[in-house]
């Protein structure tokens, strides 16, 4: 695990801001989370856990890599609901049970080109008085119940080196299933500047929705604040392939 990222092959394809994120997450056996992986990979592990994250956020200016974001389209709320994996080559990464977004378009053209599980939904984020508000119901596909409302208030910043922080935020890619193939897309950005933050309100359904009953019912293990960083994305390659470093 490297709190920077590592040297991505080839040209990135995709460019976007994560704005204003809350991570709040829960520790899980491996078990619970294993028929979530898709072929080729497994849960990754911390501290003899496996954990399940919920992330709301901001998505600012997301376009081509080298270009100007997409007006309008490219900028959302978007809430995911997060694994964590590693593939046969060691490569560590996210496997993501949904992306709720507030623009259709976008959900769209991420589902039709990477099959990424993107759905519609109806989303707010505030800030007031040192505190933020994100809101967000499911709108297409259902069910229409998948719902989270979080509130939290941002702290002061983490000291470097927290184990549990580091396994959580420094990811360097995603695993999907697309076109009966486990691709990688790899990223890159600064290191994650943290926060500690306090966390007021949580009323989420979302992640029972994924298939996980019982588990943001109880309190979580970590909620972690960051103002973001902006990154970029690789092309999709399988991930039973090597990548070049």
């Amino acid at each position: 695990m490297t709190v920077t990222a590592p040297e991505m092959a080839g040209r990135p394809i995709m460019g976007q801001w994560w704005r204003d994120l809350t991570f709040v997450h829960w520790r899980v056996a491996p078990e619970v989370v294993a028929p979530f992986m898709p072929p080729g990979t497994r849960p990754d592990v911390h501290d003899g856990s496996s954990w399940v994250g919920l992330v709301p956020f901001r998505m600012v200016g997301a376009g081509a890599a080298r270009g100007p974001g997409l007006p309008w389209v490219g900028t959302f709320p978007e809430t995911n609901v997060r694994l964590y994996s590693v593939d046969e080559q060691g490569r560590r990464g996210v496997v993501f049970l949904t992306l709720e977004a507030s623009r259709l378009a976008f959900v769209l053209g991420a589902r039709g080109v990477f099959a990424l599980p993107y759905t519609w939904a109806r989303m707010r984020v505030t800030e007031a008085d040192g505190v933020i508000t994100y809101s967000s119901r499911r709108r297409w596909p259902g069910p229409r119940d998948a719902s989270t409302h979080v509130v939290v208030r941002p702290g002061e910043p983490l000291p470097p080196g927290d184990p549990l922080a580091e396994f959580l935020t420094a990811r360097w890619g995603l695993h999907t299933r697309a076109f009966g193939r486990t691709l990688y897309l790899r990223n890159r950005h600064e290191t994650w500047p943290l926060l500690t933050a306090e966390l007021l309100t949580l009323d989420d359904r979302l992640v029972a929705a994924c298939g996980l009953p019982g588990t943001a019912v109880r309190p979580p293990d970590s909620v972690l604040f960051s103002r973001g960083v902006r990154t970029e994305f690789g092309p999709p390659v399988d991930a039973r392939t090597p990548l070049a470093t």
